[in-house]
């Protein structure tokens, strides 16, 4: 009896009973039919890869340099596309077409890899999920602290600081939050997804707008080959640190799999997919080099941390507070989309614990004038709500851009965007044992377990320094 307990409680996204074969509403696995497509998919990748990262990007270059920042730009691209095409072939085990579906990250790792590395999976997916949602919410009260600071700043000619504590707006945030993760899943969430991509290509436009406006202003690029030099330490600390920006910049294969799950077939879904983070990554690496390089050429070595909140522009005040906006628009959606797999787990984990539980799995219907009922669960409602308080307490503690962004890039690049996917993809190809090919892909695994490390190493000492000046729920700007 324990056994079979255990089992099913590893088991959380086994499907459910078919439905007598509908095939037009209803998809092989017996669930609701999937609607989606490669722009939907696009989408939903855009909106988490072109996150608050981009505004980083320019420190990111001015600590590497003119040479060394973009190169590692379209590294980081070119080996996220590549191991992102080795995990989309992991949406279904056995064959790519008709073969089991995994619904999650975790299942992929699971029925290609086995319980043990499934399980370290699950924990590097979900913490990694968990502090996004923190930097998501600490970039998101920035940007509203901005937009109120760039009229205090205009109003004031300058004169005026404008310090202003930040708890305020993450606790805004939060509310916000709070409502919009009742969405029940991913597949319901595809008009703010839409909504979200949009508001990051605004804010990226104008961000590039204004970098294009600086150096035509300061008649020359600023910048150098190296980058800036405030000191051997401190350089390595910062170059590191760099690296993980920019690695956090390029994230989404913490979602991927779910992405994916809600793609509809024909075509297969790895075609899709495959389609999706083509487009996806080419335009985001297009905009990511654009704005980041026009934001160093535009401030040099004294490039801000955070290109529309650290306040490298002042004017036009209105065009930036526009851009801000669509920050914190674009990051409402952005949360939603990195925590739903979160969510999502917790809450069959629970249900196939309990399945018999009315506070778990019992509807409540609740009419709105105009509209159909809105359709919640007790738990689901309870549960949601405490991880966003979570979350944005946590915020509250370590507000951080810089450095929990270069940490959260650090940490989940190596073992969510490399180890796992080369893993799948050398498992499912039944690639021999120190074959040239198995080689080849060990290197470029370890290669970027020694860059994970070093941009965890860089954005750590950053946290620690700049704790030595925080004081709890008292962070000022």
């Amino acid at each position: 009896m324990a056994e079979n307990r255990h089992q099913q409680a590893l088991n959380i996204s086994a499907p459910p009973m078919q439905h007598g074969g509908d095939s037009g509403v209803f998809d092989d696995d017996g669930r609701p039919k999937r609607t989606g497509t490669v722009w939907t998919a696009s989408a939903h990748i855009i909106t988490a890869v072109i996150g608050s990262g981009v505004l980083s990007l320019a420190w990111a270059i001015a600590q590497l340099g003119w040479v060394a920042g973009p190169a590692m730009m379209v590294v980081f691209s070119a080996v996220t596309y590549f191991t992102s095409t080795f995990l989309a072939a992991g949406y279904r085990t056995g064959d790519p077409v008709n073969g089991k579906r995994n619904y999650t990250y975790v299942d992929a790792v699971r029925n290609n890899l086995g319980e043990f590395k499934m399980k370290f999976c699950g924990v590097v997916q979900y913490v990694n999920l968990f502090g996004v949602s923190i930097g998501y919410t600490i970039a998101a009260s920035i940007s509203m602290m901005a937009i109120k600071r760039s009229n205090c700043f205009h109003k004031s000619g300058g004169k005026n600081p404008c310090h202003m504590n930040s708890n305020s707006y993450m606790i805004s945030f939060g509310v916000v939050e709070i409502l919009l993760s009742q969405i029940p899943d991913f597949d319901q969430l595809w008009w703010l997804s839409t909504v979200a991509a949009v508001m990051s290509f605004t804010y990226s436009t104008i961000g590039l707008v204004l970098g294009v406006m600086q150096v035509a202003d300061n008649r020359k690029f600023k910048g150098n080959l190296t980058g800036a030099d405030p000191g051997t330490t401190e350089k390595v600390w910062n170059s590191f640190q760099a690296l993980g920006d920019i690695a956090f910049a390029y994230s989404f294969s913490n979602v991927l799999i779910e992405i994916q799950d809600t793609i509809k077939a024909p075509p297969s879904e790895i075609k899709t997919m495959k389609k999706a983070s083509r487009t996806s990554i080419a335009v985001t690496t297009s905009f990511y080099l654009l704005c980041g390089c026009m934001g160093y050429a535009a401030f040099g070595d004294l490039a801000p941390s955070n290109l529309l909140t650290g306040f490298g522009f002042y004017n036009p005040y209105w065009l930036i507070d526009i851009a801000n906006i669509a920050i914190v628009v674009h990051l409402v959606g952005a949360y939603q989309v990195m925590s739903q797999p979160i969510f999502s787990f917790i809450e069959k984990f629970v249900s196939n614990r309990f399945p018999d539980s009315q506070f778990i799995n019992k509807d409540m219907k609740i009419p709105i004038p105009g509209f159909r009922s809105l359709k919640l669960k007790l738990f689901r409602m309870v549960w949601r709500t405490i991880f966003v308080i979570v979350t944005t307490l946590i915020s509250m503690l370590v507000p951080f851009f810089n450095d929990v962004t270069g940490l959260l890039g650090a940490i989940g690049f190596w073992p969510l965007t490399v180890y796992f996917p080369v893993e799948l993809y050398i498992a499912q190809n039944k690639i021999p044992k120190w074959s040239p090919r198995w080689i080849a892909l060990q290197i470029l695994s370890m290669t970027c377990v020694v860059i994970s490390i070093a941009a965890a190493a860089g954005s750590v000492a950053g946290i620690i320094h700049d704790v030595k000046s925080v004081k709890p729920f008292h962070t000022s700007y």
